[in-house]
């Protein structure tokens, strides 16, 4: 077998003990690598109801074929686990040294079980695994711990690490790499510090399994400078991702004061082109040839490393415009380990909840000073900050009061940064991602309001989303490599295909990945309905508010528009005829079936009728 080491690393925190396992071919080609592998194993040895900060859930580090290679923007690593913000499969993808150490230390994949009876980290070294004392590093922000650990093993030693968030177990804590890098925006970190482990370090001297080195070494440094190229000839990277935070503003689909509004005067303050010009240094992940880390100095003088996503909630949204003070509270939230997304939008939520009168506080839209001391709160869970650290939906919840319409999520997960109130494609994208809503699974918003017309809920943005669910479950995120070139850059799709099969000795084209992608997705909604037996559609729409006149913009390009309720049914309906999905949005038996997932979907008609039409519930408190 080549292009995988066919190894398993499977480690017990509890024991302290750790051995070597292996996967054959058939399972390879079945499910590629990444969150293709991630997924099988947590569905195979993970019992419905798991608790998932208990120690019999597993925390895993997987990689894929052509992970960690000399090739455009190969540095990628999965981290998975079932989540305890949405109670399903939750992954993230991360830039990090882990994703060439690991590969070079022998093995694709790391299953980490039980709960290590004190603060430890996990050094892995070829075929040695040492557990080591962290006493000293539990209690400390990423920067410093990365910092400390990269002093003993080398600026090259791949290591991931948790802040005070995952040590306190906040549903939105990631995983952080590298000072700039994070991944696994449900709640991984929080796992990871369920289980005592603040750090995994790895070094590896081994070769990395290729069917053709020579011709892959050729085409992968070949491609690297011309894909640098191509971004140095476009100027991406000078504005980097957050160069979209103007374009989202002008079309009116940025998210403001908690998605109540979709434009700003003063959003400039924060675009691309402010932060470009406050620029100190900028970074990327390993074999980057387009680096979108780009770091200015916050309001107390730090290195803040930001992007889109960041700025947009946790500026915008929270109506935070001076550009240093969000970058602190930016930096904040990286340092304990907590999901900016998140942070901003369950910040935001609570802020829209005291303006509604749901609940009393002392925190108000546009009060940088008050976020910061908040999350600070929400990370050691102190006051307040231990409702703030269950995340938007669970906090609405407990407040009541009808704040739930305004928890700007789906499935538990809050929305990124694009505010779609009157953009019913994208909104699908968030409603039907079976992680919960994360740009990364159909970025379908510039082709909607570039090439489609924007209040049109026909098959063909059904069958749009389709398309990029599957493409980007199936080689973005197993692969796993990063989106970028092809996104930003118009890197053909075909390449993907072509470092697949160098390094694997096969013959695929991209109609491989699409199957492969709707098996992936036929098994993550498998997943939300085995961990969720009474789901029904409704569980696919976006945030409730969203179907609501009264928040319908007053002035601009969309004024008084909003999402329709019979028509994103209807756009729903198209796709999950596309999928072969039933009316409530689980697979049937006979799409599982042709899938390969024969077996899957006889464990899934134990928790759930599989093929069973219901009636959608509407939107409650609408």
């Amino acid at each position: 077998m080549k292009g995988w080491t066919g190894n398993i690393l499977r480690i017990n925190l509890t024991r302290q003990t750790f051995k070597k396992e292996h996967f054959d071919e058939a399972f390879a080609r079945k499910w590629i690598g990444g969150r293709g592998f991630a997924l099988k194993i947590l569905w195979d040895e993970l019992k419905p109801g798991v608790d998932a900060l208990g120690p019999d859930n597993k925390l895993l580090v997987v990689l894929g074929p052509v992970a960690g290679v000399p090739m455009p923007n190969s540095g990628k690593t999965i981290v998975a686990a079932k989540s305890p913000l949405t109670g399903t499969y939750a992954d993230g993808n991360i830039g990090s040294h882990v994703t060439i150490q690991l590969r070079k230390a022998g093995y694709d994949i790391v299953i980490f079980e039980g709960k290590a009876a004190a603060p430890e980290y996990v050094f892995i070294q070829d075929d040695k695994v040492s557990f080591l004392p962290a006493t000293d590093l539990w209690g400390k922000g990423t920067f410093e711990t990365h910092k400390v650990l990269e002093g003993k093993y080398g600026k090259t030693a791949g290591i991931l690490s948790i802040g005070q968030a995952g040590e306190n177990k906040v549903l939105y804590a990631v995983v952080r790499s590298m000072e700039g890098r994070a991944g696994g925006r449900p709640g991984i970190g929080a796992v990871m510090g369920s289980k005592n482990l603040k750090a995994i370090v790895v070094k590896g001297t081994k070769e990395i399994p290729m069917a053709d080195p020579k011709a892959m070494k050729e085409r992968g440094l070949a491609d690297l400078k011309t894909v640098g190229a191509m971004d140095k000839k476009s100027q991406w990277s000078v504005q980097g991702t957050n160069a979209v935070l103007a374009w989202c503003n002008e079309m009116a689909a940025l998210p403001v004061r908690n998605h109540r509004h979709s434009q700003h005067p003063e959003a400039w303050k924060l675009d691309g082109q402010r932060t470009s010009e406050a620029r100190v240094a900028t970074y990327g992940c390993p074999h980057c040839t387009m680096r979108c880390g780009i770091a200015i100095l916050d309001k107390e003088g730090r290195e803040s490393e930001i992007d889109y996503e960041n700025v947009g909630m946790l500026g915008p949204n929270l109506e935070i415009f001076d550009l240093k003070q969000m970058a602190s509270l930016n930096y904040m939230c990286d340092d304990y380990g907590m999901d900016t997304i998140s942070a901003g939008a369950t910040l935001s939520w609570y802020a829209d909840a005291i303006d509604q009168g749901a609940t009393r506080g002392d925190f108000k839209f546009g009060d940088a000073e008050r976020a910061k001391q908040l999350a600070r709160m929400i990370a050691l869970r102190e006051g307040i900050g231990d409702l703030l650290a269950q995340g938007s939906l669970k906090a609405a919840r407990k407040v009541g009061n009808h704040s739930e319409a305004y928890a700007m999520q789906c499935k538990g997960l809050e929305l990124s940064a694009y505010n779609c109130k009157f953009v019913p494609g994208q909104a699908l994208a968030f409603g039907t991602s079976a992680i919960g809503a994360h740009h990364k699974e159909a970025w379908i918003i510039t082709y909607e309001l570039k090439f489609s017309e924007r209040g049109a809920y026909g098959r063909d943005k059904a069958q749009k989303v389709v398309d990029l669910q599957r493409i980007r479950s199936s080689i973005f995120e197993s692969l796993p490599i990063c989106r970028f070139p092809w996104i930003e850059l118009g890197w053909d799709l075909k390449n993907y295909p072509e470092y697949f099969n160098v390094a694997t000795g096969s013959d695929w084209t991209l109609d491989d990945f699409t199957k492969t992608g709707d098996r992936l997705y036929a098994l993550l909604k498998a997943f939300w309905t085995r961990e969720h037996p009474d789901t029904d559609r409704t569980a696919d729409y976006p945030p409730r508010i969203y179907f609501d006149p009264v928040i319908a913009d007053k002035d601009g390009i969309i004024a008084g528009k909003h999402l329709e309720l019979d028509k994103y049914d209807q756009l729903l309906d198209h796709y999950y005829d596309i999928r072969g999905w039933d009316k409530r949005g689980v697979p049937t038996r006979k799409t599982m079936n042709s899938l390969g997932l024969r077996q899957e979907a006889e464990e899934l008609s134990k928790a759930a009728k599989v093929e069973q039409d219901v009636v959608p519930m509407g939107i409650p408190g609408v």
